[in-house]
């Protein structure tokens, strides 16, 4: 069922049309492999078996509404919904567009491109400026201005990066902020400093590890210089200390490509993804040492990336399966999978909602749509 109104046009925006972004409410079942326990919490329906339904499957979530017209595979989502200004989802294509989503009106209210038709790897936004940054192929990195109605581009920087690696952006004050970035030579990070581009460090491990795959740059509570952690192609995750300079600690968390990874500050804790049937659970201790935890099963091969929500009780998974699958991130307890994409899922974000009970969960897939689904919110037990 379709809401009415919702359509302004079949043809693509990334051609000069009109789209459609009209909320699509549909039922998905999921198949007979998907035998994880689940549970009922604030909308989000069970399906599973239970002891009493006579072997009977409850229905499936589905999605409260799907964004459509993004005219390509979605490679990356960002929300930004804090404070009293309209909350809005940034997407970025794989043709080359990024979209700003209007979560209230539910159509998108501005079209950018600046990365001339290549892939949009990252998109994300400045917590002091509400500036956009994005990431493409073009081996650019764009800070955009989108203020009273602008689309500019008011900088860039070069990384030299074909890859697939999305930037890490660590802001260190209200005018300054590090870019981490996936180098020209296969193994090499750079670290720069903005606005003024000036180079920090260059981080190249000792063994031959691949190329660079993922990588995350964060500020520690202790009061340590910045700490980068890196997932490479064969498999290793490595943890950097940017002003030393050099590697504290390095674990083998899969025996494929780290294909994606996520890192929770307060707990010290993180995952890793790969192509692989199961994700990698690891930590860090109190001298900076990676530590491998249990890993968990998934049932089918494939994850495009992960994302923790903000309060610390969910972790989301994209499958290359065309499922969302959730956990507990206590305890990695598998709790729901959701299933409405036809094609890969390449993305996941929650929002920044400060509202608990207006969270979402967002979700881009290579079949052009973006769907939103209302999750575990209120107190719900997750494990």
């Amino acid at each position: 069922m379709y809401l009415s109104g919702t359509s302004t046009g079949s043809s693509s925006p990334l051609n000069g049309g009109s789209f459609s972004s009209g909320a699509c409410f549909q039922s998905s079942p999921l198949t007979a492999s998907d035998n994880y326990p689940k549970q009922t919490a604030c909308g989000l329906l069970a399906a599973t078996r239970c002891p009493n339904d006579r072997g009977m499957l409850r229905p499936a979530p589905s999605p409260i509404y799907t964004l459509r017209g993004a005219g390509g595979p979605l490679n990356t989502l960002h929300f930004s919904c804090k404070g009293g200004n309209t909350p809005l989802l940034f997407s970025g294509s794989g043709k080359g567009a990024i979209h700003v989503w209007n979560l209230n009106t539910r159509r998108a209210e501005k079209t950018v491109e600046g990365h001339s038709g290549h892939s949009v790897v990252w998109v994300g936004t400045l917590r002091e400026t509400d500036a956009l940054i994005s990431q493409g192929r073009d081996m650019q990195v764009c800070l955009w201005d989108l203020s009273e109605g602008r689309s500019e581009v008011t900088d860039s920087v070069w990384t030299g990066s074909v890859g697939f690696c999305q930037c890490s952006v660590l802001e260190t004050s209200s005018s300054a902020r590090l870019l981490a970035f996936a180098g020209h030579q296969t193994e090499e990070i750079k670290i720069i400093e903005l606005p003024g581009k000036t180079p920090v460090c260059t981080l190249v491990p000792d063994a031959k590890l691949g190329m660079v795959m993922c990588i995350k740059l964060w500020q520690p509570d202790s009061g340590h210089g910045p700490l980068l952690l890196a997932g490479y192609e064969d498999g290793s995750l490595l943890l950097w200390d940017v002003t030393q300079r050099s590697a504290l600690s390095r674990v083998k968390a899969h025996p494929e490509p780290v294909m994606c990874l996520t890192f929770d500050l307060r707990c010290l804790r993180g995952v890793s993804g790969s192509s692989e049937k199961q994700l990698s659970a690891w930590m860090l201790d109190g001298q900076n040492n990676l530590q491998l935890q249990d890993n968990v099963a998934l049932v089918n091969p494939g994850v495009s990336q992960l994302c923790v929500r903000a309060d610390g009780k969910l972790l989301a998974s994209a499958g290359w399966d065309h499922r969302v699958r959730i956990f507990g991130w206590k305890k990695l307890r598998p709790l729901a999978v959701l299933q409405y994409h036809t094609d890969m899922v390449l993305s996941v974000a929650f929002s920044d909602h400060q509202d608990p009970g207006h969270r979402l969960l967002a979700a881009g897939s290579k079949d052009h749509r973006i769907s939103l689904w209302s999750i575990y919110n209120e107190g719900a037990d997750t494990g």
